[in-house]
Formats: C-alpha cells, sequence, structure tokens
C-alpha cells in the first residue's frame, strides 16, 4: 500500500478558467501489491500538462469532440514513470514507461498502454514529453507533413514559445525558411529569436494591430502559417496569405475558454477562395502511424 496524492475533477469548467472549484487534490491508498494481471504499478516522474486538456474540462462535445474527464475521476495526461510493481512478463521493476497516465503520484495501469523508454539512451526523460512527446509531433505534422514549405519560404507561428512553436519553428529553419513568431512578452521574442533561431518574432500584447504587424514582417506575404491560437490572428493572417499558402490547425488557444457563441469568428474567408488556400485541422491519433 502506498499513499497517492492525485488531480481529480469536481465540477465542470464550461467557460473561463478553470480553477480549485473545479479540479481538486486529493490522497488516495494505492495498494499495488495486489495488482491484476497484465497491470503494472507505477511512480510517476514526469507529466505533461497539454492546452488540449482544457477542452476536456467543459462537459461539453465540442470542438476537438474529445472524450472529456468523469466528475470525481482523476484526470489523465501524458507522463513517464517508473514500474514499481508488474504483473505482466514483459515488464520489471525499474522499468522506466510513458502512456496516457492518470496524474497522481501512483497509480496501476494495463500493460496494454505503455511503451517502454530506454534511460541509458543519453535522452532526458522530460524529452519525451516536449520534443519527442505530443508537442514535438504536433510540430511535426503542421510543418513536415500539413505544411510542407519549401526552401526561402515565409513561415509564421503563432504561439511560438510554447511547447510546439519552439520545435516548429526549427523544423521550418531546417528546411531553409524564414520564420516569424508571435508570443505574448518581450522576453519570449528574446528567446525564440537567440535560442531557438526564429528570424524575428512580435509581442502581440503590444503590436495589437495584428494586420500592421503582418504587413511589418511578412512584405512579400505568408505561405505556411501554424495556428495554435486562432481568432484574431487567424483573420489577420488571411489578409496576408500568397497563393496556394497552407495553414495547418493545430489549436486555438485563444478561445478555449469561451463557449462557442461567443468565439471570435473568421470574416475574411473569401481569402481562401482567391488565393486558393488550404487550411487543415489535425488531430494527432490520425497520424500515430508514423510513430
Amino acid at each position: 500500500m502506498v499513499e497517492s496524492r492525485e488531480w481529480y475533477l469536481v465540477a465542470y469548467a464550461t467557460e473561463g478558467v478553470p480553477s480549485s472549484d473545479h479540479l481538486k487534490l486529493r490522497s488516495v491508498v494505492v495498494d499495488i501489491d495486489s495488482i491484476p494481471d497484465g497491470h503494472v504499478g507505477l511512480e510517476m516522474l514526469f507529466v505533461s500538462v497539454e492546452p488540449y486538456m482544457r477542452t476536456r474540462l467543459s462537459g461539453l462535445q465540442d470542438g476537438l469532440s474529445l472524450d472529456q474527464y468523469q466528475i470525481n475521476q482523476v484526470i489523465t495526461a501524458f507522463g513517464v514513470g517508473r514500474v514499481i510493481r508488474s504483473k505482466d512478463s514483459n515488464y520489471k521493476e525499474g522499468d522506466v514507461v510513458f502512456s496516457q497516465l492518470p496524474v497522481a503520484e501512483y497509480c496501476v495501469v494495463p500493460s496494454s498502454t505503455l511503451k517502454k523508454i530506454d534511460p541509458t539512451n543519453g535522452v532526458p526523460l522530460p524529452d519525451y514529453l516536449s520534443a519527442l512527446g505530443i508537442p514535438g509531433f504536433a510540430a511535426w505534422v503542421g510543418i513536415e507533413v500539413l505544411g510542407d514549405p519549401k526552401p526561402g519560404s515565409n513561415v509564421f507561428i503563432s504561439a511560438a514559445s510554447g511547447a510546439v512553436g519552439i520545435c516548429a519553428g526549427q523544423l521550418a529553419k531546417i528546411r531553409g525558411c524564414r520564420v516569424i513568431g508571435s508570443v505574448g512578452t518581450d522576453e519570449k521574442v528574446k528567446l525564440i529569436k537567440e535560442e531557438f533561431g526564429y528570424d524575428d518574432a512580435f509581442n502581440y500584447k503590444k503590436q495589437t494591430d495584428f494586420d500592421a504587424a503582418l504587413s511589418k514582417y511578412f512584405p512579400n506575404g505568408i505561405d505556411v502559417y501554424l495556428d495554435n491560437v486562432g481568432g484574431k490572428m487567424l483573420e489577420a493572417v488571411l489578409n496576408h496569405v500568397n497563393q496556394h499558402a497552407r495553414i495547418p490547425l493545430c489549436g486555438m488557444i485563444s478561445q478555449y475558454n469561451k463557449v462557442w457563441t461567443e468565439r471570435e469568428g473568421v470574416r475574411n474567408l473569401l481569402n481562401m477562395v482567391g488565393k486558393e488556400v488550404k487550411m487543415e485541422g489535425f488531430m494527432l491519433q490520425s497520424y500515430w502511424r508514423f510513430c
């Protein structure tokens, strides 16, 4: 028996920022000595908190169409854990694994859901939740598969200092593109330019006229836009796209805390017709075959 703390859902947050009115921490006792066959007991090492999780707290089948977290149940997220008990011959104590797991200190899960990690290969374990995890994979799908920019292309990435944006900018630079990002602070502007190779960036909280900002940073138009925020930024981008531009829709974090009737609409979709733009949303499960 071990005592474990876990985060669980007490009420859905249909709009606004989730708080302790919705998520609470509790202590539970986990029996790791009497686990079923085909299961393992895990000690959680790292958990990745992703923006998409907000949509699973709403209680609504809205937009991303993900299964909702259940009231009074522990929430789940992608995480890295260490096996401390095993009822599966394929796993032994000390093995390190990756999966979508309960957000808890200890848990018992089916072993069929896990993937092993080799902790001796020199890759830091948190990287399996960042560059080698969901954010890195989302960046790869958005840039490499759907954006497919050619050398010299003008690439714009919103939420550029986030886990997806950092990876996406580097992937676009590897392809020989000119890459510009939008971020929320001057410190983040400096970060992505000096640490992650962006050609330039702007603080959208200071440069609030997005149309003017994009005119400044993209005098020759936008060829690929990886959208992570939606709303007014997406609308502004459509005024600056080039012929046959591509817009992979990775997320819309500016809209997650609003019910759909209060979200900002996009009024200038006619640009997509005239410029023959391809805008495509994507969910990562459709691309697991590449893993």
